[in-house]
């Protein structure tokens, strides 16, 4: 239980509210084994000074995990991570990374753009997770 462990960003473009963009940012990384239970979220002046945003909306994002299960605060202390997602560390999976990586860098040389990037991704997400049902 030391330092905090995640810089949120948000995007303003990207139509999510910002509490939902910092939630998310801590589903993502649960899931890719950047947080574990045990970690402390940073605080809320902490998240502010970093990313300009309302502290009613940080507040509101670490209640929305709480609700979730996945943190709990400690009065005087912090916000802390309760429950891990992750099923591997990133570093078991760093060859699936590299090969991504790869993908983006053909992806931006054939002149996508991050939309169309995510929305290639998305569609092919989509239709692999439908062949994978038709599968079982």
């Amino acid at each position: 239980m030391g330092e905090p462990v995640i810089e949120f960003h948000l995007d303003a473009r990207s139509g999510i509210s910002p509490y939902l963009q910092l939630v998310g940012q801590v589903r993502q990384a649960l899931l890719l084994g950047l947080l574990a239970e045990g970690d402390k979220l940073p605080t809320v002046k902490e998240v502010v000074a970093a990313v300009a945003i309302n502290p009613n909306t940080v507040s509101k994002a670490y209640r929305e995990l709480e609700h979730l299960g996945l943190a709990a605060a400690k009065p005087g202390v912090g916000t802390f991570i309760t429950r891990s997602l992750g099923q591997a560390s990133l570093a078991e999976h760093g060859p699936l990374q590299q090969e991504l990586r790869a993908w983006l860098v053909k992806a931006r040389a054939a002149g996508l753009t991050e939309p169309g990037i995510e929305a290639m991704f998305q569609s092919t997400f989509r239709e692999s997770a439908t062949h994978a049902e038709e599968e079982t």
